[in-house]
């Protein structure tokens, strides 16, 4: 076999090491880490959710 095949999930840079025909498009796993830690915080620090996030049910 020879080619070469890319993968959707190198190019958007959703693992640490990409292939070297691979141009980075994007850096989608930093992103995710930068909200997941966020939100993370956000929770410990009972900042989330807010009055803006939250649904009441009204009394029947």
């Amino acid at each position: 076999c020879d080619g070469q095949i890319l993968v959707t999930d190198d190019m958007l840079g959703l693992f640490d090491w990409t292939p070297k025909f691979v141009r980075r498009y994007a850096d989608l796993r930093g992103e995710i880490l930068r909200a997941v830690e966020a939100y993370a915080e956000d929770v410990r620090a009972r900042r989330f959710p807010g009055p803006a996030e939250i649904y009441f049910a009204k009394a029947v």
